[in-house]
């Protein structure tokens, strides 16, 4: 089997009346799904699509993106998932590179799609349930799903283009593949009988993969939730008997703030990445929720998991377990080399899961592939039992005075704060210094601290170059579409 799509078809085979998806009440089987992605195909190879062109989807997390996701793979398509907030220049940017025949846009965004579309050449489609549907229905289902090799790519996954525009990962068949058989078995052990919350967004890498593809080639039910709301997981959570939730930290912590009570007794597994979860919101969930959460670690560029803390295994707070099956990692100093244990170096990658490199930019390919292992740009350390730990980002380490600050460390001391809901670490120009220690702090609800109450208990627990002499208190630190906290769009208050 080579084509992603043939676990949708192999699961509705087996189980054609189980419910596949659900949006509030709305439920679709299995069967249904199955010949609604088949119509799909068929509406695009008439629209001229064929193999190999790439079809774009800016749409939220409805029953639409999954039925376009596996129709264009169906057809022989690469799907190019988008964020339904771009902009059109945005819009106009990502089609154009990656040279998309198709955009699909869900009815109720503004419009900036169709502006970009229209810069960029290329034919858009309003999606919209009722007349989606009567749109396919036009149209006989495909009886075959296309062949395609190992190495064929099946996802082109933009970057969030934290250094210059974003690249393009060139998702294979073969390593999406291996990333939701190995999660689904080994990691996850996902079944039939499993319900998951869908709340991270499925044009994002993790919930495409780790939710949406695993619980179909399970044969789970997947809750989607459009947009992510604390209340509306709790009640999905309740209303489903969810499982299995996945999310973000900053998920975490918004359902460990939330005061509403709700039945969660169903959850047998909670797993969290995008970032690292601070092991205090870790330890606030589980007791008030009573599921453990186990923490993994991927990348775009991994389709996505790389790691992680295995069921059956010993869990580790704080760190992001083991490599999965059959993906190796070291961690290199900067030259290359392998640090020695319980040093800090970047995490590089090799395995099936890592991408074939960035769509038509062989130079930048090269700069983190150059020897077949993938440079993340991520500095973590091992243990003696070989679990891993993301210190921080390469890019977000801070040299104060000429030592090394990693924020990941102080934002794990001012989450031990009673009065911190979140926080974000990150470095402060300074003239004598070069960077100095600067904090954005979200307040629990109703708590009272200062900066300088903030200062004194991180300078009482972390050596004197490391604690935050810059504090400043925030409503709210900005989000990207996963979830994860933007620390390059967080506003320094000027001193």
């Amino acid at each position: 089997m080579a084509n992603l799509a043939e676990f949708l078809v192999r699961t509705a085979a087996r189980q054609p009346e189980r419910p596949a998806l659900r949006l509030g009440t709305h439920i679709t089987t299995y069967g249904e799904l199955d010949e609604r992605t088949a119509r799909a195909a068929a509406f695009l190879r008439a629209e001229g699509v064929r193999p190999g062109d790439r079809v774009a989807l800016m749409l939220p997390n409805v029953p639409e993106f999954v039925v376009l996701y596996y129709g264009a793979l169906r057809a022989g398509a690469i799907v190019v998932p988008m964020n339904p907030l771009l902009k059109a220049r945005e819009t106009e940017y990502h089609l154009s590179d990656s040279g998309a025949v198709l955009l699909f846009e869900w009815h109720a965004a503004p419009g900036e799609g169709a502006q970009g579309a229209a810069a960029a050449g290329v034919r858009h489609v309003a999606v919209e349930s009722a007349s989606f549907a009567a749109l396919l229905s036009g149209h006989e289902p495909v009886s075959d799903v296309a062949a395609t090799a190992d190495e064929d790519v099946a996802v082109l996954l933009y970057t969030s283009g934290t250094t210059g525009r974003p690249k393009g990962a060139s998702l294979t068949h073969a390593g999406l593949r291996h990333n939701t058989e190995v999660s689904t078995v080994h990691v996850q052990r996902m079944t039939s009988e499993d319900v998951v919350v869908g709340c991270l967004p499925l044009f994002h890498i993790f919930g495409q993969i780790c939710t949406m593809s695993v619980a179909l080639h399970s044969g789970a039910s997947l809750t989607l939730i459009p947009r992510f709301d604390p209340q509306a997981v709790l009640e999905a959570i309740a209303r489903d008997g969810a499982t299995v939730f996945e999310g973000v930290p900053t998920m975490y912590a918004a359902l460990l703030q939330h005061p509403a009570e709700a039945d969660v007794s169903t959850l047998r597994m909670c797993v969290s990445g995008g970032a690292s979860l601070p092991v205090e919101v870790l330890h606030g969930f589980e007791r008030r929720f009573g599921c453990m959460v186990l923490e993994g670690f991927g990348m775009s560029e991994t389709s996505p998991v790389v790691s992680f803390n295995h069921p059956d295994r010993p869990r580790k707070p704080g760190s992001v377990g083991t490599p999965i099956q059959d993906v190796e990692v070291r961690l290199l100093d900067e030259k290359g080399q392998d640090v020695a244990p319980g040093e800090v170096g970047e995490l590089a990658v090799r395995g099936p899961n890592v991408m074939k490199g960035y769509w038509n930019r062989p130079e930048e390919t090269a700069a983190v592939l150059p020897d077949g292992w993938l440079r993340s740009g991520d500095l973590a350390r091992r243990d003696e039992d070989g679990y891993l730990y993301i210190v921080d980002r390469k890019k977000d380490m801070i040299i104060r005075g000429g030592y090394n600050v990693y924020p990941r460390e102080i934002e794990e001391v001012l989450h031990e704060h009673p009065a911190v809901a979140l926080a974000a670490v990150l470095g402060v120009p300074h003239e004598q210094l070069g960077e100095e220690v600067g904090a954005a702090v979200v307040l629990r609800k109703d708590a009272r601290a200062t900066p300088e109450d903030l200062r004194q208990f991180v300078k009482e627990r972390v050596a004197a170059y490391k604690y935050p002499r810059a504090v400043w208190v925030v409503d709210a630190l900005p989000t990207g579409p996963s979830g994860k906290i933007l620390k390059r769009e967080i506003v320094v208050p000027a001193v």
